[in-house]
């Protein structure tokens, strides 16, 4: 629900309470909070004011902590953000988490390990953020095609697989300035052949009756600007993206990287894909400020869990004169959470490596013969009885070079711990169901496969 406006408020209120709120010195938040009106309202009032009066009080508050923004909406109105408690609070603790690379004990994550959860995270992203969009292919087919390089069989599937060569060609780019050329080819990248007009890859939006809708009713949330003011729109987007900490007003790196996440969706300046997009500039941002940590997040995953949150983090800036500091508070959330995902994932699979590992090191055969890919592998195959492993699939999720993964998996065969077959031209290695009494069982097995041995310390 949308604010009432304060003039008609304050003309509204007794000179008793209009006193109360002139005099207020309590700050922007309630409870601790940012709340917007669709919220306040549900809440008790301070003694003496209703619900109006509470909230131009707050509003008032807030109006003095604003940075403008070089934004305005489709009506030219300023874009404003502030910079309370809880923002504060939030951006701390990232810039103690994320900047940087992995910071986790080599112990827990090697450099082998590093590599596999990159690969991880960006499979994840991709398929999270085109289910946002609703691609519905499940996410056990989607990450086999992406791991074994398989060519898209359907939409749903085109739609991840462009994520994911977009968010590589990210990776690739983030120490390049942005530019609209830039943009236009991330857009084409991402929706290539799953438009209904193919031109629309990588080209502004043409039309004026694009509309954001509730799926649920069809309720119109957004109508985002005129199709004409996009090109100029693009050129002050880039030109904010492009800022650095010693520009004016400062604006926060982090806050820089979200705030053009949100830009691209509320401009909504293609025909499809504008989320997706969005997505992945607001990663290709936080790379170039030196944010290291988000390679190895998915904030998709985090948003895809409650998107009617996302949403409403819009819709509050919107309804609320334009104040992205909703977005900015829903966003830093998702940030954080990922990044607990992220920790919880790591000591996890650190568990299950070492797991495997003691119980690799109960086959006096096995002892100090396998790598620390091969480990990873029969790790997942513990749990996964029957699954198929490809010599491209191995060798896209660990970055080594294709003989490489083909020695990891032939060493695994000739163990007996996977097994080898052929289709049509390729090998399969498949996890037998008796993988555990195999490796408990182990006999004397021919030649070294690995030169990275697991040892008794190590475990």
């Amino acid at each position: 629900m949308s604010p009432p406006k304060i003039g008609e408020v304050l003309q509204g209120l007794s000179n008793d309470m209009a006193l109360k709120v002139f005099a207020w010195r309590d700050g922007p938040l309630a409870s601790g909070r940012y709340l917007h009106w669709d919220e306040l309202r549900h809440r008790t009032p301070p003694d003496g004011m209703n619900h109006e009066a509470w909230w131009v009080a707050l509003r008032m508050a807030r109006q003095g902590q604003f940075t403008q923004l070089p934004f305005t909406d489709k009506s030219g109105r300023p874009m404003a953000f502030a910079m309370p408690e809880p923002v504060l609070r939030q951006l701390h603790r990232i810039d103690q988490d994320a900047a940087g690379q992995i910071s986790l004990p080599d112990e827990v994550v090697g450099t082998d390990d590093r590599d596999r959860y990159l690969v991880s995270s960006l499979i994840e992203e991709s398929i999270t953020s085109s289910q946002l969009e609703g691609a519905s292919t499940s996410r056990l087919v989607a990450e086999a095609m992406l791991r074994e390089r398989r060519a898209p069989a359907d939409y749903s599937e085109r739609m991840i697989f462009n994520n994911y060569v977009a968010m590589e060609w990210i990776r690739s780019i983030k120490n390049q300035p942005l530019t609209p050329a830039l943009v236009l080819e991330l857009h084409r990248i991402v929706t290539k052949d799953t438009l209904d007009d193919p031109a629309d890859a990588g080209r502004l939006r043409q039309r004026d009756d694009i509309r954001v809708f509730d799926n649920s009713d069809g309720t119109v949330l957004h109508e985002p600007p005129l199709a004409a003011s996009l090109p100029e729109r693009l050129e002050r987007l880039c030109a904010f993206a492009n800022g650095s900490a010693d520009d004016q007003p400062f604006v926060h790196p982090v806050v820089r990287a979200i705030l053009l996440h949100f830009m691209v969706g509320y401009d909504h300046p293609f025909a499809d894909g504008n989320g997706r997009t969005a997505r992945a500039l607001f990663y290709w941002s936080m790379a170039r400020q030196g944010y290291g940590l988000v390679e190895y997040l998915s904030i998709s995953s985090i948003i895809k869990r409650a998107p009617a949150q996302y949403r409403t983090a819009y819709l509050h800036t919107e309804t609320d004169g334009n104040d992205a500091t909703y977005f900015l508070i829903h966003q830093l959330d998702v940030i954080r959470k990922a990044i607990a995902a992220l920790h919880e994932y790591l000591a996890r699979k650190s568990a299950e490596q070492r797991d495997t590992a003691r119980l690799l090191l109960s086959s006096r055969t096995l002892r100090g013969l396998l790598n620390s890919r091969q480990i990873s592998l029969l790790t997942h195959a513990l749990k996964h009885p029957g699954f198929d492993y490809l010599i491209d699939a191995h060798q896209h999720s660990h970055n080594v070079a294709y003989a490489t993964a083909r020695s990891d998996l032939l060493g695994l065969a000739e163990l007996g711990l996977l097994e080898q077959t052929k289709r049509g031209r390729s090998f399969v290695f498949i996890a037998p169901d008796d993988l555990r009494a195999r490796i408990k069982q182990a006999k004397d097995a021919p030649g070294d496969p690995s030169p990275s041995p697991i040892t008794e310390q190590a475990v």
